[in-house]
């Protein structure tokens, strides 16, 4: 079967082959440098802090399973005057949890930002809870942010005696602008002698037009490739670089692109960049099904019988069948990327089947682009 008859078989069969998604982006698209690099020693910085989450309506931790909640707690009123030393509580609406944020670059005094509330102990849910105050440490155990507020928790959990049904996560939640930046992050950009930009996917093509793009807009040789995935810039005496990155930040270019397959096996997703090309391959498609069926017999003695017994006899059917239309296609060199996908359509392979015959294609060289596999 040529590619021209697969293409006329093609044509009365829906493009969008269930779950596989083919995205033809044109590789001329314009893109702004600040999509395509970062600023280096622009970062943002990860804080995490232990809290206890209260207010729970009976979910929360079982004491006697997470004593450190208890312990926790315990000093939490201590230090607001109620000694409960000696005593025995076990309330049933507290849980531990760890609280997560990530403190932004620039960040001031002052400013919020928005944390995440996991619980660490076997509480069931933290719908309904309030986080209490809680210090968020960076990892030179320096306190930047303060966390406190009503926990946002887009799952539930509903159970009777015999039946249970879990929607989402309960045990994590979210609180928006939920701490406080105490602390800031001791960084001068204005002093910076040279700026470093990082390309986010290194490609030699790529740098060599961003130090084009960005020495053709300021009309002097400011920038300079260094490798794939970096170029500097340079300075010059009295350049702010707060304002060098704002003129040259939204710069449009075109980022080269590799040519690449996606496939994500746990739902049957398959990305083909538009820059796919193949070699001249012939494709067959094929399942070989094996089918089992079990009907047992029971076999009783005749009436009146003193050393009959009552048995089960197996009866087992084996049916061996092959699927699929038993065509061979042909795929030639160089065929656009419709094509290709066409020409499969035209087997009438499933999305599965489909990665099964990328993955062989590659193994065999005809596909020519890098296989990603999720």
């Amino acid at each position: 079967m040529s590619i021209t008859m697969m293409k006329r078989a093609a044509a009365a069969l829906t493009l969008a082959i269930g779950a596989c998604i083919t995205a033809l982006s044109p590789a001329s698209a314009d893109v702004r440098l600040k999509d395509l690099v970062d600023v280096e020693g622009v970062r943002g910085n990860d804080l995490v802090g232990y809290g206890l989450v209260i207010g729970l309506n009976g979910t929360g931790d079982t004491l006697r399973n997470s004593p450190y909640t208890e312990e926790a707690l315990a000093n939490i009123l201590e230090r607001l005057g109620v000694n409960v030393q000696g005593e025995d509580f076990r309330p049933n609406n507290v849980a531990a949890v760890l609280v997560t944020a990530e403190l932004p670059p620039f960040s001031r005094r002052g400013s919020r930002i928005d944390v995440t509330v996991s619980s660490i102990g076997d509480a069931k849910s933290l719908s309904g809870g309030t986080l209490v105050m809680t210090p968020l440490n960076a990892a030179d155990n320096q306190i930047y942010a303060v966390a406190q507020g009503s926990v946002l928790v887009s799952g539930f959990k509903a159970e009777g005696d015999a039946e249970s049904v879990v929607e989402g996560v309960p045990t994590a939640g979210t609180i928006p602008g939920g701490a406080f930046v105490e602390k800031e992050i001791e960084f001068n950009f204005a002093q910076m002698p040279r700026i470093r930009l990082a390309l986010r996917d290194p490609d030699f093509t790529t740098a060599e037009r961003v130090e084009t793009a960005i020495n053709q807009s300021s009309g002097a040789p400011i920038a300079r490739m260094m490798d794939a995935g970096t170029v500097e810039l340079s300075l010059a005496d009295g350049v702010d670089p707060a304002r060098l990155i704002s003129r040259i930040e939204n710069i449009t270019l075109q980022p080269a692109q590799k040519a690449r397959v996606v496939i994500d096996q746990r739902s049957g997703t398959i990305v083909l960049g538009a820059d796919v090309t193949v070699s001249t391959v012939a494709v067959s498609q094929g399942n070989l099904s094996i089918r089992i069926t079990e009907t047992p017999v029971v076999s009783q003695p005749n009436p009146f019988s003193r050393n009959g017994e009552t048995i089960v006899v197996p009866r087992t059917t084996v049916d061996v069948f092959e699927t699929g239309p038993g065509n061979i296609a042909t795929v030639q060199q160089n065929v656009t990327l419709s094509d290709l996908v066409s020409g499969l359509n035209a087997l009438g392979v499933s999305p599965r089947e489909m990665i099964d015959i990328l993955k062989t294609m590659k193994t065999a060289g005809a596909l020519h682009a890098e296989l990603v596999l999720q």
